[in-house]
């Protein structure tokens, strides 16, 4: 199995490093240090899985990342590593594409477990989440689920990048797109969210962690 590890902590990405070489059945190809980073590796090296953390400030979160390189390499299984035993991420990353949701609070064991069952096409979910994943797709057509969930792939990417202080024509170059398709993205994201301004886009965007300061 080739992996490529991606976090922004050293010390975190060499640990991980370590261990996986250390398998007789494993090979980490890469490491990584930002989002961007890691899709740059990926479409270089076309690892069979990725191990993504989803904090990785500054810049877009692991989120944003996954669901860019599950959209243009959906070859590459992904693993999202985080310390958040929060249900909005693990709804959103497995809807977009994740195939393993594991803390960083994991053991060894459990870890090599979620490598082996991502890479044999299964999806894993660390135990701490099941409970939160079954509520969460039992209830996803309810009022009472969170708007976060209701954004699509690209929508939360435009999120991101004005968050990140982008203009409508600067977004359109980066994702290959019309200013107008920009504009329509925005105005669908603000009616989803209830919200009504730039201001209110960076605040949610910083709350959802989507955007790391």
């Amino acid at each position: 199995m080739r992996i490529i590890v991606a976090d922004d902590h050293a010390v975190v990405r060499r640990g991980f490093e370590m261990l996986l070489n250390y398998q007789p059945n494993i090979e980490v190809v890469g490491t990584a240090s930002s989002g961007e980073e890691a899709y740059q590796m990926v479409k270089e090296l076309h690892p069979d899985i990725v191990l993504l953390d989803i904090s990785m400030p500054p810049g877009e979160s692991g989120m944003v990342t996954a669901g860019r390189i599950h959209e243009s390499f959906p070859d590459t299984k992904i693993i999202m590593l985080t310390m958040h035993d929060d249900r909005e991420y693990l709804l959103y990353t497995v809807q977009n594409g994740a195939s393993g949701y594991l803390l960083k609070t994991a053991l060894e064991s459990e870890l090599l477990e979620a490598i082996n069952t991502v890479y044999q096409g299964g999806l894993y979910i660390c135990n701490e989440m099941v409970p939160y994943l079954v509520q969460g797709f039992v209830n996803r057509h309810s009022e009472a689920s969170d708007s976060y969930l209701k954004l699509a792939e690209r929508e939360v990417e435009v999120l991101t990048l004005v968050a990140r202080g982008y203009g409508n024509k600067e977004i359109a170059a980066q994702m290959f797109l019309s200013v107008k398709t920009v504009e329509s993205y925005k105005s669908k994201i603000m009616s989803k969210l209830g919200l009504k301004s730039r201001p209110e886009m960076v605040e949610y965007a910083i709350k959802k962690k989507l955007l790391q300061l």
